[in-house]
């Protein structure tokens, strides 16, 4: 074998089976290797944010890492968003970046950068390859890497030289850290809190947002009084009828100290510590209360869900309080925000996975879909926008017996149009619904919130110019149909509503411009 076969067989072995690749001139020998395995799934995807967006939503939905396969630094560097919302968001994958052959490094040509340094702020791992007979170890150290619990990002860096040679042999799976268990004592100081009645609540990330965890979770909360809290934007939430019902921390740093204010005691189960996403003058990062006690279950990489099963023997059986199957009535009137999210919640289907990049118009989603059937929920956990449409493409291609929704902005729509592509090419159960508002509304909201509007007619034109999306307006059906999705475009509450009906009907790709207003609208000067 050469390195390139070695690395496949390997990543086979490994139970990697799905690539979502854009190659170029260094990765031909993977690529070859690729056409030789039967049970590859590469995925092509027009550009590097696709990819890696892609390969995060496949490892949220299915627990293990699909693979990418970048083109040297500067391909890497255009994935870099996205893997940033991976690594955030703790998902195993596996980041495949070709580089020159050894030999040429030094010869400085006109696409050498130092990919070291790039992968080394998103990934938990990172490895060079050296020689072609350690391709395969190399391979198999990469997955273990990933798989290494929460999940993180491995990047392995293959030269050319390294992939063209002969001399390697694939390697066997390794064994990955499995979550560890926590030990009794981090349990004294919460029971102690728990007993003493003072105002306290559990805040819950990671793996503690899917059933199991939730469900003990909420036996806790019934059985001692305790508020249950995720965080803001959950990697993968299970939600729905007939799960816990969780109160999500706000966005704003002031609507989140409100939902803290009055606590004693914070319990941190699979989350961190919560922080501002953003400095503002005059205000503390931090959330919680400067007296409030935070105590921590159990970190992202413990046994989580052991964790609060333990717990839930140390306080008094309780049944869980559980969420109502509850839907909105089919909405009517002007096309809204809020109207969408009714819509979305009349309509949901039973086992969907909904992906949230609806930013500022999808603040009534979460009441809305409330009580609809158990969906899974998928979150912009790094904030790095333009992650929607590669994320439901991986999380369909990981779930392909499940209707997929991405409900997406249009200004983070536009990072990463390129996913269409993929999703009709892939022929992917995804219906799309851009929020069509012409505006960076969340960018306006900021602005006012921040006090930087000055009264002179130049600072005016600045937001106009930097936070408006018209001029001209962007024509979502449009673009979407020269990618091969069918499309629609709705301006009323009872056209969305017919036409969302009418996609979650068919399988395949679907995609509805929806003509709503900004939620925020600077006040401007002509």
């Amino acid at each position: 074998m050469n390195g390139a076969q070695a690395v496949v067989a390997t990543l086979r072995g490994c139970g990697v089976e799905v690539y979502f690749a854009n190659p170029g001139t260094s990765e031909m020998h993977l690529v070859a290797a690729l056409d030789e395995e039967p049970t590859a799934r590469a995925v092509p995807c027009l550009f590097e944010g696709v990819a890696t967006g892609a390969a995060d939503g496949y490892g949220r939905m299915s627990g293990r890492p699909a693979a990418t396969l970048l083109h040297l630094g500067p391909g890497l560097g255009n994935g870099l968003a996205n893997l940033h919302n991976a690594r955030r968001a703790a998902t195993p994958l596996v980041n495949l970046v070709g580089d020159h052959a050894t030999h040429h490094k030094q010869l400085d040509a006109p696409l050498e950068s130092d990919i070291d340094a790039l992968a080394g702020t998103v990934s938990g791992w990172v490895h060079r390859c050296r020689d072609t007979a350690s391709a395969g170890v190399d391979t198999a150290a990469a997955v273990a890497a990933a798989m290494t619990s929460p999940g993180q990002v491995a990047t392995l860096i293959l030269p050319a030289d390294i992939s063209w040679s002969p001399g390697a042999s694939p390697a066997p799976p390794r064994p990955s850290a499995r979550p560890s268990a926590v030990p009794d004592d981090a349990m004294t100081a919460i029971i102690a809190a728990l007993r003493s009645a003072a105002p306290t609540a559990f805040l819950l990330g990671g793996t503690a947002t899917r059933a199991p965890a939730l469900r003990a979770a909420a036996r806790i909360a019934a059985a001692t009084g305790a508020r249950l809290l995720c965080e803001t934007f959950p990697a993968r939430l299970e939600r729905g009828a007939g799960l816990p019902a969780l109160e999500r921390l706000g966005y704003l740093p002031e609507g989140a100290r409100a939902q803290l204010q009055g606590l004693q005691h914070l319990v941190l189960v699979g989350a961190h510590i919560p922080v501002s996403f953003f400095a503002y003058p005059g205000q503390p990062g931090l959330l919680a209360p400067g007296d409030c006690h935070v105590h921590t279950l159990a970190g992202p990489g413990d046994d989580v869900a052991g964790a609060l099963a333990h717990l839930t023997d140390l306080v008094p059986h309780t049944a869980p309080a559980t969420t109502s199957a509850a839907r909105p009535q089919p909405p009517t009137g002007e096309l809204t925000g809020e109207a969408v999210a009714a819509a979305v919640g009349a309509l949901l289907p039973e086992g969907a996975i909904v992906v949230d990049e609806a930013n500022t118009s999808g603040l009534w989603l979460p009441a809305a879909t409330a009580g609809a059937p158990q969906h899974d929920w998928l979150s912009l956990t790094g904030g790095a926008i333009g992650q929607g449409l590669p994320l439901a493409a991986g999380a369909a291609i990981a779930c392909p017996g499940r209707p997929v929704v991405c409900l997406e902005a249009d200004g983070s729509a536009m990072y990463t149009l390129q996913a269409l592509w993929t999703i009709a090419r892939e022929e992917l159960d995804v219906t799309t619904v851009v929020y069509a508002n012409q505006s960076y509304s969340v960018l306006e909201m900021e602005y006012e919130r921040l006090a930087q509007v000055a009264d002179s007619g130049h600072r005016r034109r600045a937001s106009r110019d930097l936070l408006d999306l018209s001029r001209p307006n962007l024509n979502f059906a449009e673009l979407a149909q020269g990618m091969g999705v069918p499309t629609s475009r709705a301006t009323t509450a009872e056209e969305f509503t017919l036409q969302l009906a009418k996609a979650l009907a068919e399988p395949g790709p679907h995609l509805i411009e929806a003509r709503v207003p900004p939620l925020f609208t600077l006040q401007r000067t002509p």
